[in-house]
């Protein structure tokens, strides 16, 4: 396990997240995944600390309201969010971590437009 650290563009949001060096992901193809390039990390939340930017923060939320999704008010980035399949933990955007503690790095597929479908596809949250 190694401490991933990154952001938002501007830098107000700063945050770490624990996980493997060698990291699994998913892209998705759902509505807000698709338009924003969101590369999905899932940690539990005892596995990510926000360090900065708490107060930049502004909540977004669509559909069943579940998933929060926090953009930098800012720059608009959305670095991490909560999402529906995991409320207990977050989701980083892959793309918003800094080099350097990626090893390697797996893109996989989620089927998101049909995601009560699919979600079941999904990793449970390992602590």
């Amino acid at each position: 396990m190694v401490t991933h650290k990154g952001g938002c563009h501007c830098g107000t949001v700063r945050f770490e997240a624990v996980a493997e060096a060698d990291l699994v992901v998913d892209e998705c193809n759902c509505s807000i995944c698709c338009k924003t390039g969101y590369r999905h990390l899932v940690v539990p939340k005892s596995r990510f600390k926000l360090l900065q930017g708490a107060e930049a923060l502004t909540t977004y939320t669509f559909n069943t309201g579940v998933a929060q999704h926090y953009f930098c008010s800012v720059c608009g980035i959305k670095s991490f969010y909560v999402p529906r399949s995991h409320p207990d933990g977050y989701s980083v955007n892959v793309r918003c971590l800094e080099p350097g503690t990626i090893e390697k790095l797996e893109v996989g597929q989620f089927d998101g437009i049909h995601w009560e479908e699919n979600v079941g596809e999904l990793d449970p949250l390992a602590e």
